[in-house]
C-alpha cells in the first residue's frame, strides 16, 4: 500500500503533534506515514497575529498543498483553523483532546498570584492578554511571537518575568517541568478548540483505507466539545485572534445520554470588561448550544473587537 503523506508546519511543536497523529494512523492502517514539511505565512513572519490577520495564517499553505494533491492529509492545532468550511476539505478526524488549559511559566518558580506588581508578562494572544489584565490590572502585558523555546527563553534570559502558553503544547514537547501555574478555566477560559488537533483531508479522497483509519482515531467527546466551542466563535463572527474564550466539558453517560457544559466569554482587549455565560445541552445539540450561547452574549451587548 502507498505511503500516506501528512503535511505539517516545521516548528518543533507542529512536528511533535504531526508525529503523534502519524503514529496513530500507522497503527490503525499498518501503512507508512511520511511527514511533509510546509512553511506557512505565520511561520515566515514575526508580526503579531492581529497584524497578520489572525485566523488562517498557520493553515493556508497546508490547505493549498492538500487541495493540490501534494499531501494526503494535514494536521493543525484546531484553534488555528477558521470556523468557516473550506471548499473541498473536511475535518476527517479529531483525536482525543489534551489538556485545554493555559499555563504560566514564570521566573523563580513564581505562581500567578506571586508575581510582583508591574511584572512583565508575555503572550501572543489577545484572549490571554485581556484575561490577564482583568485578573491582575497591576501587571504589564506585552505581545510576543516565536516558538515555544523562544518564548521560554524570554523568561530564562530575564526579558520577561513570565509568559503564558498552552499547557497541551508544553506537554507534547516534554516541557511541563517549566510550568509554575496552571490556570483553572474559572480564572482563564481557553481558546475554542485549544488542546485539540484536527486532521484535514480532501472531501473527494478515494483512499478508503485511509478514511477508515481516520474514523478510528476520531474521538466523539472531543468532536462534540469543540463543535460547541467553535460554534460560539462562528456565531460571534470572531477569529482566532479575538478576545473570545470557550470551553465545553462532556459528561459521558453513554453517548446517547451525554451532556456538555459550555462556558464562553468575550472580553475587552484591555481587560476592562469580561462577559462570561454558560449553558448545558445534549452532545447531539453541540452546535446549537454554541450558537445559542453566542446569541445570549450578543444579547447582553458584548462587542467583539
Amino acid at each position: 500500500m502507498s505511503t500516506i503523506r501528512l503535511g505539517t508546519r516545521r516548528s518543533a511543536l507542529a512536528v511533535a503533534q504531526a508525529q503523534r497523529v502519524a503514529d496513530a494512523i500507522s497503527t490503525k492502517s499498518h501503512r507508512a506515514v511520511e511527514l511533509v514539511y510546509i512553511t506557512t505565512a505565520g511561520d515566515a513572519s514575526r508580526e503579531s497575529l492581529r497584524v497578520l490577520g489572525g485566523t488562517g495564517v498557520f493553515v493556508s499553505a497546508l490547505r493549498d498543498a492538500l487541495l493540490a494533491g501534494e499531501i494526503d492529509i494535514a494536521v493543525h492545532s484546531l484553534k488555528d483553523l477558521p470556523t468557516a468550511p473550506a471548499p473541498g476539505l473536511m475535518i476527517a478526524a479529531l483525536p482525543p483532546r489534551d489538556d485545554p488549559r493555559d499555563a504560566l511559566v514564570a521566573r523563580d518558580g513564581l505562581a500567578f498570584l506571586e508575581l510582583p506588581a508591574e511584572a512583565l508578562v508575555g503572550t501572543g494572544s489577545p484572549r490571554r492578554s485581556a484575561q490577564l489584565r482583568a485578573l491582575r490590572p497591576d501587571l504589564r502585558v506585552a505581545d510576543i511571537r516565536g516558538n515555544v523555546d523562544t518564548r521560554l527563553g524570554f523568561v530564562a534570559d530575564g526579558s520577561f518575568d513570565a509568559v503564558v502558553l498552552a499547557r497541551a503544547g508544553l506537554a507534547r514537547l516534554g516541557r511541563l517541568d517549566a510550568v509554575t501555574h496552571t490556570f483553572d478555566p474559572t480564572e482563564m477560559l481557553p481558546a475554542p478548540g485549544q488542546g485539540a488537533l484536527a486532521v484535514e483531508a480532501r472531501t473527494d479522497v478515494l483512499d478508503a483505507d485511509l478514511l477508515t483509519s481516520l474514523r478510528a482515531i476520531d474521538d466523539h467527546a472531543t468532536r462534540a466539545a469543540v463543535t460547541a466551542e467553535r460554534a460560539v466563535l462562528a456565531a460571534l463572527e470572531a477569529g482566532c485572534s479575538a478576545p473570545v474564550g470557550a470551553l465545553a466539558v462532556v459528561d459521558e453517560l453513554g453517548f446517547a445520554e451525554s451532556e456538555l457544559n459550555l462556558a464562553a466569554l468575550v472580553a475587552a482587549t484591555d481587560g476592562s470588561t469580561v462577559k462570561r455565560l454558560s449553558i448545558t445541552a445534549s452532545v447531539a445539540d453541540a452546535d446549537i448550544a454554541g450558537r445559542q450561547l453566542a446569541e445570549r452574549l450578543l444579547g447582553d451587548g458584548v462587542v467583539v473587537s
